[in-house]
């Protein structure tokens, strides 16, 4: 039993000790904390006698602290409030289509309703929603208000509306709080979050009230802001953040804080009965960040890695998970195959695995294994899932690889395909949620699988841009599937030299592998060793990515080549001359393979619209997306050069944003 944990056990049975000498007048009295172990189901009493004076003393301390910081925090509300009715909007005008989205998030909040927002990049979307929420926040009485991102670059744009509105009213009485992954806030990676291993962990408890108290006075704190007040009180960064989303008005996170099984966010508002209001954006990204929370794998080279060092006493429950899991290799001929029943048998050798786990960790709570730690949150997370499996929300398959004629390892996945009935819980759960990005398009797509309220608003927000401003060219007479994708390199490669000689600058070109997009660069610049490239590589680290931006510098020259779908497919900023143009060669259709098979027939049983719903939306939302990188600016003029012939069909070009300029015939020659 930890310390701290037996602290705050015999703090409250000396409360109840003192509320027994008040209600009998009792001089004294014996205090007893009885663990229960119920394995064996014996007892262990531990004993204090206390006076009636030290309890009532004790008693009084521990109201007094309380007290203070509970008036503290209804100081805190009373301003905040006042603060946010009085708030002024930080610039001079709304943007065009602006207004009508800060607007339409009012009316949602208001009225306790869901809204899904289309809105074109570059109309300020970030301030468009944060500030009618929080002008709202007196009236609906909100506690907090979340602000949920896919990606950092989101939760930076969120941060940086954050600092408009403060540089617009010294003194704003308003908590922000960034809420970062525990690997990136971690001091010490190397180290277990025990005090035993750990300096910030050792007597966390102690300190925190003082790194609180402190953490609370600094209106922003972002990820560096509560590292400099952590490391100041010697407290862990981490465990700092998880604390002060208790009490922030404004917590910017990642959408695994409100959605997640065990999601942060979503636990407090539950526990607290708070009223919050959400927001979430390029909500475009929850359909698959939604399925990925609520799905799950395990691969048997990691349970094989684990039993090869793991401890005797866990030997025999893992042998009996390995051989109900080679069980299944025996009827599955095919790599991949999908199935319509969870397998019983394993199921029931991996339950047994994690209670033989938990009884391990249990017993050896310091110096664990990381290896046995990653496995049973694996089986935990699987557990989970298959609880929760049926038929037409859950795909369950098995990928098999061959080691040898007669042996095979394999990944068993539990896959979500519809989160629908898991995200619909948690947007019902706030008093608004908003859902904003400027690629919702269908919003049937949207509702179906986001699990949206039936009395959702839905906005399609004007572009503030005119066709004008965007070139778009359409180019049919190349194809870019799979099996044309060689004929199309030296055609991809003299249109690119052809757009740049006409009309030099920074462009970004996007590409549906990191394969296709080395044939083309090298190709290019072997042909063309004149125009400056540059070029997104697998695996790149935030600083990689930073120096792949900080090249498209103002009035710049040259190329810089990427993946669809990937890092610079979105939540990138690269205004006037930085960007003057792109090139998208895919549609980006998701790859043809029996995993996106079995989910088309999925889709098509559920929805009728299995290839629409697998493919075609998905790849156009990556596409648009890219596209609009280019103009994000009342001033910018670019070009955006679509290459595909499939790109010239009808219901392709519907589902493009209606203010491009689309009447122009396909530049077929």
């Amino acid at each position: 039993m930890p310390d701290n944990h037996r602290q705050l056990h015999w703090a409250q049975a000396k409360v109840y000790g003192w509320l027994l000498c008040q209600s009998l007048q009792l001089p004294s009295i014996r205090v007893s904390l009885v663990y229960f172990d119920v394995l064996s189901e014996g007892e262990t009493a531990l004993v204090q006698e206390h006076s009636a004076e030290a309890l009532e003393e004790f008693f009084n301390r521990q109201c007094a602290l309380f007290l203070h910081w509970a008036q503290q925090q209804m100081h805190h509300r009373a301003t905040r409030d006042q603060a946010t009715r009085d708030l002024r909007f930080p610039h001079a005008e709304f943007r065009r289509g602006q207004r009508p989205l800060a607007e339409s998030v009012y009316k949602a909040v208001s009225t306790g309703r869901c809204l899904l927002a289309q809105a074109p990049t570059g109309i300020g979307k970030t301030l468009g929603t944060i500030f009618p929420m929080l002008k709202a926040m007196a009236a609906q009485q909100l506690d907090t208000l979340l602000f949920l991102t896919a990606k950092t670059p989101g939760r930076q744009l969120a941060l940086d509306a954050a600092r408009v509105l403060f540089s617009g009213v010294p003194g704003l009485a308003l908590r922000v709080l960034e809420l970062v992954a525990r690997d990136k806030a971690c001091e010490h990676l190397d180290k277990a979050c025990h005090g035993e291993s750990c300096p910030l962990a050792k007597g966390f408890y102690d300190r925190l009230p003082a790194a609180r108290q402190a953490a609370s006075q600094v209106p922003l704190l972002d990820r560096q802001a509560l590292r400099e007040v952590a490391l100041e009180h010697q407290v862990c960064p981490y465990y700092l953040s998880q604390e002060m989303a208790r009490w922030s008005d404004l917590v910017v996170a990642d959408y695994n804080y409100y959605f997640d099984f065990s999601a942060l966010l979503f636990g407090l508002a539950q526990a607290n009965q708070w009223q919050v209001a959400v927001l979430v954006d390029e909500a475009h990204n929850l359909v698959e960040r939604g399925r990925g929370m609520y799905s799950a794998s395990l691969d048997q080279q990691q349970l094989a890695s684990v039993r090869s060092s793991a401890p005797q006493a866990l030997k025999s429950p893992l042998q009996r998970l390995n051989r109900e899991w080679n069980a299944l290799h025996k009827e599955q001929v095919a790599e991949y195959q999908a199935y319509a029943q969870l397998p019983a048998a394993l199921l029931k050798a991996l339950a047994l695995c994690v209670a033989a786990l938990g009884d391990y960790f249990n017993e050896q709570p310091r110096g664990l294994d990381s290896g046995l730690q990653g496995l049973y949150f694996e089986l935990l997370q699987f557990a989970r899932v298959a609880e929760l499996f049926d038929e037409q929300q859950f795909i369950f398959d098995i990928s098999k690889r061959a080691l040898g004629a007669k042996r095979s390892l394999s990944r068993l996945s539990l896959r979500n395909v519809v989160p629908a009935a898991l995200l619909g819980p948690r947007l019902a759960a706030a008093r608004s949620t908003v859902l904003f990005s400027a690629t919702l398009n269908p919003r049937g797509y949207y509702a179906d699988l986001l699990g949206l309220p039936d009395n959702t608003v839905w906005l399609d927000v004007e572009s503030p841009f005119d066709a004008g401003q965007l070139e778009v060219q359409i180019v049919s007479r190349i194809s870019t599937r799979y099996a044309h994708r060689q004929a199309s390199l030296a055609p991809i490669v003299e249109l690119m030299a052809r757009q740049f000689a006409a009309r030099p600058g920074n462009y970004l070109a996007f590409f549906s592998s990191f394969d296709y997009l080395q044939q083309v660069a090298g190709l290019l610049a072997r042909e063309h060793p004149d125009i400056v490239l540059w070029c997104q590589s697998r695996g790149m680290d935030e600083a990689s990515r930073q120096d792949f931006l900080q090249q498209f510098r103002p009035e710049g020259q040259g190329i810089g080549f990427a993946v669809l779908g990937g890092a610079f497919g979105e939540g990138i900023d690269l205004p006037g001359s930085k960007l003057i143009g792109a090139f998208v060669a895919t549609l980006g259709l998701p790859q043809l393979n029996p995993l996106n098979e079995q989910m088309k027939q999925r889709m098509a049983a559920l929805f009728g619209s299995g290839y629409d719903y697998t493919y075609l939306y998905p790849g156009l939302q990556k596409v648009v997306q890219a596209a609009g990188r280019v103009i994000r600016g009342q001033s910018d003029r670019g070009v955006l050069v679509l290459i595909d012939d499939r790109f010239a069909e009808p219901r392709v070009r519907q589902l493009l944003p209606s203010w491009w300029a689309l009447d122009a015939p396909p530049a077929g020659g």
